[in-house]
């Protein structure tokens, strides 16, 4: 199933819809993890490409929190408990400067007045 991330959120998509959306995503992350690995293992006695490489997902993981991931967070108390039931779940948390998380917990202090 092809879904676009522009034209859809998962709010919208069914329960099965979105259960086999995450499960597709999650064989694609694994694909492309496998080959984070594998480059590493490759350039494993090259600091230098190794660094390249460190520095290559740093840099993605940054664009990815600002752009997609801060836009993304819940900015009610159900939404907010439904994310952090699913972390409680299913594990992991990815790296949130505190004062992104602050900034959350205002936004939800607005919203609930």
């Amino acid at each position: 199933m092809n879904i676009d991330k522009n034209s859809l959120s998962s709010s919208e998509l069914a329960p099965a819809e979105l259960s086999d959306a995450l499960a597709t995503n999650a064989e694609h992350l694994d694909r492309i993890a496998n080959e984070i690995y594998d480059l590493a293992d490759r350039d494993r006695t090259d600091p230098l490409a190794l660094l390249q490489l460190l520095r290559t997902l740093e840099h993605l993981h940054r664009e990815i929190q600002q752009d997609y991931f801060q836009s993304a967070l819940p900015n009610s108390r159900q939404a907010l408990y439904t994310l952090l039931r699913d972390i409680e779940e299913n594990g992991g948390w990815p790296y949130i400067q505190r004062w992104k998380l602050q900034a959350l917990f205002a936004n939800l202090a607005k919203t609930e007045k």
